[in-house]
Formats: structure tokens, C-alpha cells, sequence
């Protein structure tokens, strides 16, 4: 029979891998996997990994500008006057603003929705960042907003919301054109395709 501490370090062992499994791509067979590499190696790649991972929810934040991720309340890219181009990059979560990023071919700034429109999951303009994307357009001089988001119905759907209610501003609208295929999301994309799309983007 376990002690009551082989106990406890069985059920938080279970409890990891249960924590891991939620995370994307991590399926329990996989998470445990995961959990058993980490513990095998729990001096030179857990232990570490823990400090880090304690380090980042300590420090991590978003930005108050356009919504990425950093660790002040303004972001490397905004706080960056080199990127003062007049070009906002509209993307849908900051996971679609790093593979942007990845290609180093866009050196205006950006701007995270937080998800896009959906009737169907009850997200509509309200929960969105598009207030504060209409506030930066007239504080910040903006001429171009490129709407970079992803080749999905509910992508799409957002893509035309954004450009007719822009289309007030007076900015000049793009979206990405040729190399990103129907209901591709940019994160899985190789940069070369993405640095096409945005070379090639067209007018809304």
C-alpha cells in the first residue's frame, strides 16, 4: 500500500499531465509522454523549464496598444519608432502577429483582434478590439490597415465587417492576397508564402 506522500506525488504527477493535455496540440497520451520526459530529466530540462515558466506568468502582460504579448505594457514592436510606418497589420490572435513577424518583411505595426466575428460562438464587434483599432487609425496617422486574417469563413466574414466599417475613415484597406490557401491559418504557413501574400496583398 502507498504511503500517503507516494500518495500525493502520484495524484500531482496526474495532475500535471492533465494540465498538459489541455494545452493545444496535447492530447493525454501525449501530454504523459511529455510529463514522464520531463521528470526523467527533471535536473537539466524541468527544473529550468518551472523556473521559466513561474518567470513568464510573474512578468507576462498584454500590450496595451495593440494587444501582443510582452512584458510591459507597451510591446517591443510599438514601443519601436523605426515601425512608425502608417501601417496597421490586423490579425486575430498573437500567435498570427509572430508568424508575421517570423518573415521580417513587414516593419509597420499591428493590431490583435482577440478572435474573430462568429454567430455561431455569439462573438460579435462588442468583444472584439475593433473600438481600439478605430482609436489608434486617428491617434497614430494611419493611412494603410492590412487585414491579415485567416482564410476562414468566420475570417472572412470579420475581413468584410473591418473594411466597411473603415471604409468611414477614410484609410485605405488591403488584405493578403496570392499563397494563403482557403481556411489556412497563418500560423501553420511557411514565411515565404506569407511574405508573398503580403507583397501581393489587393485593395478592399
Amino acid at each position: 500500500m502507498a504511503s500517503g506522500g507516494e500518495g500525493d506525488g502520484t495524484r500531482r504527477i496526474e495532475a500535471l499531465i492533465e494540465a498538459m493535455a489541455r494545452l493545444p496540440g496535447l492530447g493525454p497520451r501525449s501530454a504523459r509522454r511529455a510529463v514522464l520526459h520531463l521528470i526523467r530529466r527533471r535536473t537539466g530540462v524541468m527544473a529550468p523549464l518551472a523556473e521559466l515558466m513561474a518567470e513568464v506568468a510573474r512578468t507576462a502582460r498584454d500590450c496595451r496598444r495593440c494587444g501582443n504579448v510582452g512584458t510591459s505594457e507597451i510591446c517591443a514592436i510599438c514601443a519601436d519608432p523605426d515601425r512608425a510606418t502608417g501601417e496597421i497589420c490586423v490579425v486575430e490572435d498573437v500567435a498570427d502577429l509572430w508568424a508575421m513577424e517570423r518573415g521580417q518583411s513587414f516593419r509597420g505595426r499591428y493590431h490583435v483582434l482577440g478572435g474573430t466575428l462568429s454567430a455561431l460562438d455569439a462573438v460579435g464587434p462588442d468583444e472584439l478590439r475593433i473600438p481600439a483599432l478605430l482609436d489608434r487609425i486617428g491617434a497614430e496617422g494611419v493611412t494603410e490597415v492590412i487585414l491579415a486574417l485567416n482564410a476562414t469563413v468566420d475570417g472572412q466574414t470579420t475581413a468584410h465587417y473591418l473594411a466597411d466599417t473603415l471604409a468611414a475613415t477614410g484609410v485605405q484597406v488591403t488584405s493578403l492576397a496570392q499563397g494563403v490557401p482557403i481556411g489556412g491559418e497563418l500560423d501553420y504557413l511557411d514565411d515565404g508564402t506569407i511574405q508573398a501574400a503580403l507583397r501581393a496583398r489587393k485593395r478592399l
